[in-house]
């Protein structure tokens, strides 16, 4: 996954029929979100020059940023891409990345994403931006952040983010696990991931780890299931004052969170892009 592409329309709507039924067969939907949020989330909303601000560029597909350690285990993420990028060459690998995430989230039961596309393909490893933009689940945080809320503050506030969105974006670890191979977080397995699908093991926020809905905000909010994943970055949701109303309000309405959830999506899908089109949807 190397040389910058641009996309039409026709094929994109192919391409997203082709993740679907690739998200279907594998249940990849998490990593696939992870995949897109981490190309997203490198933006700093301080820095002018394209694509050295960072964003849903496509550079993830890149060394050495496929290497930063919050990265860790998404060149697997990258290879269940690979058949998919060569089969639709004129989809360009940010509009790919998204489109994955997107799609992912709508196969696992939640919202549909309107996402738009055109996004400019960064062209080579000089754009890759330095390591240490994305969020740590757990201290020691970067930039002298003492605790989880100043630090998950330090990193969204940077891409331009507000604390609604922060809390509502979390809600998307309602899908996945954590393995301490990757993330150093988790257990081996739990009841919950013993048995896969997919490679078994790991650590999930919520029993059902496949499916989008608001389980994540309940299952923080009681914390009664030893085999279930509670981060510093979860728990700080009902511990900060200004993260506190929007977690509780999720755990009671999932139609709210599913609402403010696609436009804190749609927002994270075009941090930093430029477009080499007029930006288009695909209905």
């Amino acid at each position: 996954m190397t040389q910058a592409r641009t996309s039409r329309k026709e094929e994109l709507v192919e391409c997203k029929k082709a993740v679907a039924d690739h998200l279907k067969k594998t249940h990849c939907m998490p990593i696939m979100i992870r995949l897109a949020w981490h190309d997203s989330g490198t933006y700093d909303k301080n820095v002018k020059d394209w694509p050295k601000c960072g964003g849903a560029t496509g550079s993830i597909r890149f060394y050495p940023e496929i290497e930063h350690a919050a990265n860790a285990g998404l060149t697997a993420a990258l290879e269940l891409l690979k058949k998919i990028a060569e089969d639709h060459e004129h989809v360009s690998y940010a509009d790919l990345f998204q489109l994955a995430s997107g799609t992912a989230v709508e196969v696992a039961g939640g919202p549909k994403i309107p996402l738009r596309f055109g996004r400019k393909d960064a062209d080579g490893p000089e754009s890759v931006v330095p390591e240490g933009n994305l969020p740590a689940g757990a201290g020691p945080y970067p930039l002298g952040a003492t605790e989880a809320g100043k630090h998950l503050r330090d990193v969204f506030y940077r891409m331009g983010f507000g604390d609604k969105e922060i809390v509502a974006l979390s809600g998307a670890h309602t899908l996945g696990r954590a393995k301490p191979s990757r993330s150093g977080f988790g257990k081996e397995q739990t009841k919950y991931t013993k048995d896969g699908p997919g490679t078994p093991g790991g650590s999930s926020w919520t029993p059902e780890w496949l499916k989008f809905d608001n389980s994540y905000f309940k299952e923080v909010q009681s914390q009664d299931d030893p085999d279930l994943l509670v981060l510093e970055t979860d728990h700080v949701l009902y511990k900060d004052q200004g993260f506190r109303p929007f977690a509780e309000k999720y755990a009671k309405d999932e139609k709210l969170f599913f609402d403010d959830y696609v436009e804190a999506h749609l927002k994270l899908s075009e941090l930093g892009v430029q477009w080499e089109t007029d930006p288009f949807t695909l209905d």
